[in-house]
């Protein structure tokens, strides 16, 4: 990944996480709350096994939750896009994440044999703060504000 990455879409930003290279032993990274991580970590999961060429995840938005999407091993493209500007990014360095704040369409392909993907998250998963419609997260975009109906989780 790019370490010099200007970001056009809102709500986003490069994470450095804290390494310790403590070779030929390995390197150590460390993310922590209120340090690198701009945010309480109040969730972990990872993404694996994505063989499929054709295989596509995220497509939607939240509410209120903010991430930190690090890909720990191969490498993925992230498509970012704010309602006004669309960016995308290919990650592949494990000392580095991407913040993925509230209101920010977000879709991972192009996804190496190897790649893992490691998610901090904000918030405990709640379906509530999805918004799964594109058509919908672009009109709360326009308005800058967080839809209200409930229609748009899933």
């Amino acid at each position: 990944m790019n370490q010099t990455i200007k970001f056009k879409v809102r709500n986003s930003g490069l994470i450095r996480l804290k390494c310790f290279k403590d070779l030929p032993d390995g390197n150590l990274f460390i993310a922590e709350s209120a340090r690198q991580i701009p945010f309480d970590i109040k969730r972990v999961y990872f993404i694996n096994t994505l063989a499929n060429p054709k295989a596509i995840r995220g497509k939607h938005a939240h509410r209120k939750l903010e991430q930190v999407l690090i890909c720990v091993s191969g490498s993925f493209v992230l498509h970012l896009d704010d309602g006004r500007h669309k960016q995308h990014i290919r990650l592949n360095d494990s000392a580095c994440g991407i913040r993925v704040g509230p209101l920010l369409w977000h879709t991972m392909s192009s996804f190496s044999y190897d790649c893992v993907i490691l998610v901090l998250a904000s918030e405990w998963f709640d379906e509530s703060d999805y918004i799964r419609d594109h058509d919908v997260f672009l009109q709360a975009a326009a308005r800058g504000q967080r839809p209200r109906s409930s229609r748009t989780a899933r």
